[in-house]
C-alpha cells in the first residue's frame, strides 16, 4: 500500500498520509507524492477541491528523523527539496484545500495547515511546532503567518517554547477553524470539501486568489529566508545534538553551546 493515498471521487481529491506504523512521519518520497498530487489537482478539470488528511489516529508526526540525519543540505536548501516544493504547491494550489486533523500534527504537520483554506481539528488533535528544540527555526512561513493570525505574544509562546498545544488553542491561533469530535471529523471535513467542489469553479478560484493576493510576495520572500536559515541550522551542531539525543532516547544537552550575541 502506498504511503500517500490519492483518491478521486466526483470532483474531490483526497490526499491521505498512510504510514501509521511510523506515526505518518514524512519522507522525501512522501513529500514528492503529495507535491505531485497537488500540482496535478491544480491543472485537472476533474478535481474541484482537495481534502488532506492522515486518518483517524495521526495527521503526521513531522519529518522522518532519518532525513534529518542523512540529508546533505545545500546552502539554499532548508528542508528536503520535495518538502519545500510540497509547501509551495500547497500554498499555490488554486483549488480549495480542506484539512482534517486527528492525533499528532507536529512540526510541518502544523505549519502545512497555514496554507490550507479550511482546517477542521478533532478533539484528539495535538499540535506542536518544536523547531527550536530541534536546533532549528520555523519553516513554511510560520514565523510570518502565526504572528499575523495569533498575535505576537501567542506566536512567541507557540514558536519559541515549542510546546504541544490543544485544538482549542489552534483555533485561537488561527491554525484551525473549529474543533469537532473524532466521530464528526471526516463527515464534517468531507462535507465541506464536497460543498466547495459543487460551487462555480472560476468564481471560487478568483475568490481564493483575491483572498491570498495581499502579502503574497512578502510571504514568498519570508519563506525563502526561513528556508535558508533552516538549512544553515540543520547543518549545525545544535541540530546534530537534537537528532542524536532523539535516536539515543535521551534528553538533549545544549549547555555547551554559546548564547547568540
Amino acid at each position: 500500500m502506498s504511503e500517500i493515498e490519492v483518491i478521486d471521487d466526483t470532483g474531490l481529491r483526497t490526499i491521505r498520509i498512510a504510514r501509521p506504523e511510523k506515526k505518518n512521519a514524512l519522507t522525501r518520497a512522501m513529500y514528492a507524492s503529495m507535491r505531485d498530487a497537488l500540482r496535478e489537482a491544480a491543472t485537472s478539470p476533474a478535481v474541484r477541491s482537495v481534502l488532506l488528511t492522515g486518518g483517524a489516529s495521526c495527521f503526521t508526526s513531522g519529518n522522518d528523523v532519518n532525513d534529518f540525519k542523512t540529508r546533505s543540505a545545500t546552502p539554499d536548501d532548508s528542508i528536503p527539496t520535495p518538502a519545500r516544493d510540497f509547501l509551495f504547491a500547497l500554498r499555490d494550489c488554486p483549488k480549495p484545500v480542506v484539512a482534517a486533523v486527528a492525533g499528532f500534527a507536529i512540526g510541518i504537520g502544523t505549519t502545512m495547515l497555514l496554507h490550507c483554506d479550511l482546517v477542521y481539528a478533532a478533539d484528539t488533535a495535538v499540535f506542536r511546532m518544536p523547531f527550536v528544540d530541534l536546533g532549528l527555526c520555523p519553516e513554511g512561513g510560520s514565523s510570518l503567518i502565526v504572528p499575523q493570525r495569533a498575535g505576537q505574544l501567542l506566536a512567541n509562546e507557540l514558536l519559541m517554547l515549542g510546546e504541544a498545544f490543544s485544538p482549542e488553542t489552534a483555533v485561537r491561533a488561527g491554525i484551525a477553524n473549529t474543533v469537532v469530535s473524532l466521530a464528526e471529523l471526516f463527515p464534517v471535513a468531507e462535507g465541506v470539501a464536497r460543498k466547495l467542489a459543487a460551487k462555480p469553479p472560476a468564481a471560487l478560484a478568483a475568490t481564493k486568489r483575491l483572498l491570498r493576493e495581499t502579502g503574497a510576495q512578502a510571504l514568498t520572500a519570508h519563506m525563502t529566508e526561513e528556508f535558508g536559515t533552516f538549512s544553515e541550522l540543520l547543518r549545525g551542531p545544535e541540530a546534530a545534538e537534537a537528532v542524536a539525543a532523539f535516536q539515543e532516547k535521551r534528553k538533549p544537552d545544549f549547555s555547551r553551546f554559546l548564547a547568540a550575541e
